[in-house]
């Protein structure tokens, strides 16, 4: 069953330790290691899931190497993100490796993308332009509530979000263009 718990002040810092073990596991392999999703952003409910984005030259062997050595774990099938309205480009610029995390560490999703790939900047993007507009944050948090009220399956709940987060996505492009937006620094 899908939860949206209230925003918790721990998440973070949670964020934080699990970057800092990541960034031992992987050193150099992570050029950046980011905040993602709805913790990632200050006031608004969420799945009690850290969403983690580490960004890679590559979706090497290497990564993953390193990744299932710390006791991370792949879930089976091929993975990527789905293609917002618009966007153009091979289908691998959607590609990414995603893991689940090791026996004992709280709840993580873990994304690892491709430097400079469309699916390595739009989580970015998105968690900046929410963070900066306040009324677009609230209409996203009541969403969610609302899905989670009227939808129990997760999948379904992604394929009604997905389109929803794409329509904040295409104003977040929008005011990127405006203010000349580029990600700050990583998170760790």
């Amino acid at each position: 069953m899908l939860k949206i718990v209230p925003p918790e002040g721990s998440w973070p810092s949670e964020f934080h330790d699990i970057a800092v073990s990541l960034r031992r596991v992987l050193g150099d392999l992570a050029l950046r290691i980011d905040h993602i999703g709805s913790t990632a952003i200050a006031g608004l409910p969420a799945k009690d899931v850290i969403d983690i984005q580490v960004t890679v030259a590559s979706l090497s062997r290497a990564v993953i190497a390193a990744l299932t050595a710390a006791g991370y774990a792949q879930p089976k099938g091929v993975w990527r993100d789905h293609r917002p309205p618009g966007s153009t480009g091979p289908d691998s610029d959607w590609a990414k490796l995603v893991f689940m995390p090791p026996h004992g560490q709280r709840r993580t999703n873990l994304h690892v993308r491709e430097d400079g790939r469309p699916n390595q900047r739009y989580p970015l993007l998105f968690r900046d332009y929410v963070r900066a507009h306040p009324a677009t944050a609230q209409a996203y948090a009541e969403l969610k509530l609302q899905l989670t009220q009227h939808v129990a399956d997760v999948q379904a709940y992604n394929e009604v979000k997905d389109p929803a987060v794409d329509l904040i996505y295409l104003a977040a492009e929008d005011w990127a263009g405006e203010t000349h937006w580029q990600p700050g620094p990583s998170d760790a």
